[in-house]
């Protein structure tokens, strides 16, 4: 049996797999640069673990309070050489990206301070958070408030509007570097870094956080060489490399790592607790993995960009544009063109793959959401994955593939579902 029966015994028709093949043989020169940046990022691994001392000793977990966890302790050492920064903070307590995010805003915020997000509305499970939605302990009953510049067309930053938008009380900056469930651009490290020398350029004592969910890996520089004071993200994302099984990190300077410790456990005891359980191997070994599976998740959506274009379908960003995240955008119009999407990318899992996904209500969502992913880690997203919200114009988000070749397959699985509900035609 060759490859292509092996598709075919896996339900790709053969009509399916030749319309997928021509877009891939288009992409060669595309995926050896993402290879290139991924060797880069491979050997900036490396020597972030090897500066750090990393040791056999370092893979062996504690439990109870966690004082002395070696492990625990050379691990942020990595992640502070990775990201360029004084400090981190990378914990198994933090639960997910939405956590990260909520805990370095808690902890660096004060009742009468505000937040300004300076790139338009964050991503939807942070709006409960800041309190845009009103919310049971958001820092709006906290007494923080919020202000917002929203992008110009092409988006383009507003200059002259976040000016008008500092003020004495603005204490914090958020920026989120991923489009999210918007459609406008993913930010790339330099752009972000213009960004806050403009803002500190106002008013220098101000915070700029970065949002970093994945984003992590896709380029040689992440926001903290830019001068971001904190940059944030999720473990089950591209920096846990599909085998830490939780976690997340905040990396920056000392006193916002400082007051994020103090936050997560209690004031005193800050970063000298947290038990890092069984979980040391499989985050170091993550971060090892990372710049090769961030690598695969990029060229995957590459892959899907290609194809949906030539379906016709508007895809965000192109298939020929430079990439800094690990999303693909594509705007299917229909909310039966979504399922049909989620509904591939779901039968080509590992696990669960006999389940058919259907749009239900999400905490933290205001509109129904189907979501996707057979994953050996639930709602890993740097695993094989897709979703989006049920509502205009019908995008739907298309993520991960810790190998190449399964992406290949899941994308191939999309465009099956949607060809035999009759929803494309394949010429």
């Amino acid at each position: 049996m060759d490859n292509r029966e092996m598709f075919e015994a896996l339900g790709i028709k053969p009509e399916v797999y030749d319309y997928c093949e021509v877009s891939l043989n288009g992409l060669k020169d595309r995926f050896k640069e993402i290879d290139e940046i991924a060797e880069y990022n491979q050997l900036k691994v490396v020597k972030a673990m090897q500066d750090a001392n990393v040791s056999e000793a370092h893979l062996i977990g504690t439990s109870g309070y966690g004082y002395d966890d070696i492990g625990r302790d050379a691990l942020e050492r990595v992640y502070a050489n990775i990201f360029h920064t004084e400090d981190a903070l990378v914990r198994s307590q933090i639960i997910c990206g939405t956590h990260a995010l909520s805990l370095a805003l808690f902890a660096n915020t004060r009742p009468g301070d505000e937040i300004l997000c300076p790139v338009g509305k964050p991503y939807d499970t942070l709006e409960g958070v800041i309190g845009i939605r009103p919310t049971a302990g958001s820092l709006a009953e906290y007494g923080v408030s919020y202000k917002q510049v929203d992008l110009l067309p092409g988006s383009e930053f507003d200059y002259e509007g976040i000016r008008a938008a500092i003020h004495e009380r603005t204490r914090l900056v958020e920026i989120q570097r991923s489009k999210g469930y918007a459609t406008r651009d993913t930010f790339s490290p330099e752009s972000i870094g213009k960004l806050i020398q403009f803002i500190k350029s106002i008013k220098p004592d101000v915070i700029c956080m970065v949002d970093n969910c994945y984003g992590e890996f896709v380029k040689r520089e992440e926001p903290s060489d830019f001068g971001a004071d904190m940059v944030v993200g999720s473990l089950i994302k591209n920096p846990g490399g599909g085998l830490a099984p939780i976690g997340g990190y905040i990396a920056g300077t000392k006193e916002c790592v400082a007051r994020c410790a103090a936050r997560l456990t209690a004031p005193g005891l800050g970063k000298e607790v947290g038990p890092s359980l069984d979980n040391n191997k499989n985050f170091y070994q993550g971060i090892f993995m990372a710049p090769t599976i961030t690598a695969n998740a990029e060229k995957a959506a590459i892959f899907a960009a290609s194809v949906y274009e030539r379906l016709g379908y508007a895809c965000h960003p192109t298939a020929d544009s430079e990439r800094f995240d690990i999303i693909q955008a594509i705007t299917l119009g229909s909310e039966e063109a979504v399922v049909a999407f989620c509904q591939g990318i779901q039968a080509a899992a590992p696990v669960d793959s006999f389940v058919t996904p259907y749009p239900d209500d999400m905490p933290g969502y205001d509109s129904k959401v189907i979501m996707a992913a057979g994953a050996f880690v639930q709602g890993s997203s740097i695993e094989l994955s897709a979703d989006g919200p049920i509502k205009p114009p019908y995008n739907v988000y298309f993520q991960g593939g810790l190998t190449w070749y399964h992406a290949k397959f899941g994308i191939m699985m999309t465009v099956e579902k949607m060809y035999e509900k009759g929803l494309i035609t394949l010429s």
